[in-house]
């Protein structure tokens, strides 16, 4: 259903692509992950015929998507983060929009609108003004909207972001059946769970590169199966293990405090870039910076912070929310135990 092919784009000089491959196959639920930079947005909009690329090649649905971006748009849906509805147009007259937006007669406008404000558990509210829906509400008509041409590719950019838990299960339950309906989904999200849930396959994505891909459960096995959280002054180190029985000895073992855990997707993406998927909000000032001096110790093949790095930190408004680095979890597996195991930070823009 998707293909890229070195896919390159950059930025005045700033890197977001860097000969990327990616195959999506037709009927799967796909979850692409990664940081805020990572590429994922960059990534999206080339897919979806926004952005053009540098180099490379990128296909939909068989269609070159650089030569012909109006046919391969008719092929997919999409819901963006962000709320994109008219406020103004009741939920009718906006799914009625997208409709004419792409060419759907008058009979199948209206079919498809009753179909899927059904499918959606919306076809109470089709008089109602979309700026007077909750965001879940909001939330469901993007996707009904979305779907109104009937897609083979649907794309979703964060789709529960915001919601409460309540809502976010029930939006689950709705991407899951779009896609037992035949329907491919090219997911993004910064919840890990939600990927966890949905995908049958998940990507993640850093500095432009895709650095790993695999079913979720075969991509946290490479570490193991639990997970052990150890508190010290020093920050937390967790520790990797095949079955509960040993990761239940080693707690026993510690002199200080520990827990038990099931391995997920984050300490997989932290395991090979240092990095979380998401980044957690913080009440107070947060900062960046580069460390510029270690202290570690060996622990096997897996490096854990022995005390806080010496850094250089540069303040920063507390809207960027970086954990500090040992807050991140404290342990790396390593193929070249002399390297650094915390990448340099790049400084944000104002």
């Amino acid at each position: 259903m998707i293909r890229v092919n070195g896919l390159t784009k950059s930025y005045g000089g700033v890197t977001a692509l860097d000969g990327l491959d990616l195959e999506v196959k037709r009927g799967e639920l796909f979850a692409f992950l990664g940081p805020n930079g990572a590429g994922k947005s960059t990534t999206i909009r080339i897919l979806n015929g926004i952005t053009r690329l540098d180099a490379g090649e990128a296909f939909r649905g068989g269609v070159d998507i650089a030569r012909d971006p109006i046919g391969a748009k008719r092929l997919c849906g999409m819901v963006a983060q962000h709320n994109s509805l008219d406020g103004e147009l009741t939920v009718a007259e906006n799914l009625e929009i997208h409709g004419r937006l792409f060419g759907m007669s008058r009979s199948e406008r209206r079919e498809s609108a009753l179909e899927h404000l059904r499918y959606v558990e919306m076809e109470d509210r089709s008089g109602s003004l979309a700026k007077t829906l909750s965001g879940g509400l909001r939330r469901r008509l993007m996707i009904a909207r979305a779907l109104m041409h009937r897609p083979r590719l649907l794309f979703l950019d964060e789709p529960t972001v915001g919601l409460d838990p309540a809502i976010r299960k029930r939006i689950w339950s709705l991407i899951r059946s779009i896609n037992a309906g035949g329907v491919t989904v090219f997911l993004t999200t910064h919840y890990i769970e939600e990927a966890e849930y949905l995908a049958g396959r998940v990507a993640f994505m850093d500095r432009g590169k895709l650095i790993e891909t695999g079913a979720p459960r075969a991509v946290t096995d490479r570490l193991g199966r639990w997970a052990v959280d150890s508190f010290a002054e020093d920050g937390v180190n967790t520790r990797f293990f095949a079955s509960r029985a040993d990761a239940a000895g080693f707690v026993a073992s510690l002199k200080g405090s520990g827990s038990v855990r099931p391995v997920n997707l984050e300490d997989a993406f932290l395991n090979l870039t240092g990095r979380r998927v998401s980044w957690r909000p913080r009440s107070s000032p947060s900062t960046w910076g580069r460390c510029s001096s270690w202290s570690t110790a060996s622990r096997g093949s897996s490096w854990a912070w022995a005390s806080p790095p010496s850094c250089t930190w540069w303040p920063s408004a507390s809207r960027w929310g970086r954990p500090w680095p040992w807050e991140t979890g404290g342990t790396w597996s390593s193929s070249s135990p002399g390297s650094s195991p915390w990448p340099a930070w790049p400084r944000p823009s104002p």
